[in-house]
C-alpha cells in the first residue's frame, strides 16, 4: 500500500506581514499533481489545517479548493485528517459527514467518553486489511475522564491511556496519525522557530515513542521539519512550505511510505515540493547583498543580515529596490556585538509577552499558569504577532 504523508497545512499563515495565500495554493496544487504522478492508495494529513483556530473566509477556500481536487481523482484516493492544536475541532469538522462520501475522512476529537474509541478506517490490498487509527492532537484535559478520581496526567499519560483502549490486531498492519511533540527517551527530535510558541519548556507536553511501537507507521504532525524519532517508522513529514527563516535549510516534501506484507521493511522516499517563492537569509555589506540580488530569485523571502561597519542610511528603502519581499534587516558589526556583549543588570532585562503575563499572573494568583493556560497564552500570543 503507497500512503502520501504530510502535516502542516497551516492554511492562512503569514510571514512577517506577507500573506501566503498564493504560495499555498501554488503548493497544494503541487501535492495534487504528486498525488497524480505516484497514485498512492491514501493521504494522510496530521493536524493544523488551518493556521489559526478561527480560519478566514480565504482560509476556507483554500481548504475547499484543495479538498475538491483530491476528490476529483480517478479513482479515487481517500484522504484521513485529524485536527492538530492550531486547529478547531468544532469548525474543521464542518460538513465532515458530506465529506465521507468524498472518502474524505476527518477526525478532531479524542474520546469525549468511556464508550468510545479512535475513528478507525480499514482499507485493503493484495496483502489484506490495514487499519488506520486517527489520533487529534490531545491534551490531558480533554480525556480526563480516561484517568482514575483524582489521578493527575501529563501528555504522555494522556495518549497512552487513548491508545490502550483500543484492540489492535497485531497480525495485521495498523498505521496510528497523531499530532504531538514526540520523544524518544531523552533524545528529542529537531525543532525550529515556528514551533517554539507551543513546545514547553522542560517537555511538558512531550509523549514518549514507547507508547505507540505496536503500530508499523506512525504518521505525525505537528513539528515543521521532515525526520524520524526513535524509530524510522515513526516520522515527522513537516511542513509542505517554509513558515519561517529558521526553515531555511529544510528540504520540503512530501513522505511517501509503501507499505508491504505484515512484518517486511517499509519502503520510504521524500518526494520534493518547491515553491517558486523560497525563503532564505543573505549576510554581507549593504553594496555585497544588492550584487547578490541578480544571483536567485529576487521574489524570494529573504532575511537579510547587514555587516557593514560604517552607518548606512535608511539600508531597508535601498533594499526594497532589489528585493520585493523583505522580511527583516539586521546590522551585525562591531558596534553592535559590543553592545551585546555589554553586562546588563537583570532589573534591565526587557522580557517578552508571554513572561511579562506569567509573570503577572503569578504575582495576581499566586500560583503558576496551567500547562493549558501557558498553551492558550502562546497561540494568542502567535495569532497577534502574525496578525495584518
Amino acid at each position: 500500500m503507497r500512503i502520501f504523508h504530510i502535516s502542516d497545512l497551516h492554511i492562512g499563515k503569514q510571514l512577517h506581514y506577507y500573506n501566503l495565500k498564493e504560495s499555498q495554493i501554488e503548493i497544494l496544487s503541487k501535492i495534487i499533481d504528486k498525488a497524480k504522478e505516484y497514485r498512492p492508495d491514501v493521504i494522510l494529513i496530521a493536524g493544523d489545517i488551518y493556521d489559526k483556530s478561527v480560519p478566514s473566509g480565504e482560509a476556507y477556500e483554500i481548504l475547499d479548493g484543495f479538498l475538491r481536487q483530491l476528490a476529483q481523482l480517478q479513482p479515487s484516493i481517500p484522504v484521513l485528517i485529524i485536527a492538530g492544536n492550531h486547529d478547531s475541532g468544532q469548525r474543521l469538522k464542518f460538513a465532515s459527514a458530506f465529506l465521507e462520501k468524498s472518502r474524505i475522512y476527518i477526525s478532531v476529537f479524542p474520546p469525549q467518553n468511556k464508550e468510545e474509541h479512535l475513528k478507525k478506517i480499514i482499507l485493503t490490498d493484495q496483502y489484506g486489511p490495514v487499519n488506520f487509527y486517527l489520533l487529534p492532537f490531545t491534551r490531558p484535559g480533554y480525556v480526563k475522564h480516561l484517568f482514575k478520581e483524582g489521578e493527575s496526567a501529563d501528555y504522555h499519560h494522556a495518549v497512552k491511556s487513548v491508545i490502550e483502549r483500543e484492540t489492535i490486531n497485531e497480525k495485521e498492519r495498523n498505521v496510528l496519525v497523531a499530532h504531538q511533540f514526540f520523544v524518544s527517551g531523552k533524545e528529542e527530535p529537531q525543532t525550529c522557530d515556528s514551533e517554539l510558541a507551543f513546545i514547553s519548556v522542560g517537555g511538558i507536553d512531550s509523549v514518549d515513542v514507547e507508547c505507540v511501537r505496536m503500530f508499523d507507521y506512525v504518521a505525525l504532525g505537528h513539528l515543521h521539519g521532515a525526520q524520524s524519532v526513535g524509530e524510522a517508522y515513526i516520522r515527522y513529514s513537516g511542513t509542505p512550505l517554509k513558515y519561517s527563516v529558521s526553515e531555511e535549510k529544510h528540504q520540503k516534501g512530501i513522505t511517501m511510505i509503501t507499505l508491504g506484507a505484515k512484518n517486511t521493511p517499509i519502503q520510504y522516499e521524500q518526494i520534493p515540493l518547491q515553491a517558486s517563492r523560497d525563503v532564505r537569509s543573505i549576510t554581507g555589506t549593504l553594496e555585497e547583498v544588492i550584487s547578490m540580488a541578480g544571483e536567485r530569485n529576487p521574489d524570494d523571502y529573504v532575511s537579510i543580515t547587514l555587516t557593514d561597519e560604517d552607518s548606512i542610511y535608511r539600508p531597508g528603502d535601498q533594499l526594497e529596490e532589489y528585493y520585493a519581499h523583505i522580511l527583516e534587516v539586521r546590522i551585525d558589526n562591531k558596534r553592535t556585538r559590543s553592545r551585546l556583549a555589554e553586562p546588563t543588570n537583570e532589573s534591565e532585562l526587557v522580557l517578552g509577552p508571554f513572561e511579562v503575563f506569567r509573570e503577572f499572573y503569578q504575582a495576581i494568583n499566586d500560583q503558576p499558569l496551567s500547562e493549558e493556560e501557558a498553551e492558550v497564552l502562546a497561540e494568542i500570543i502567535s495569532g497577534v504577532k502574525n496578525s495584518p
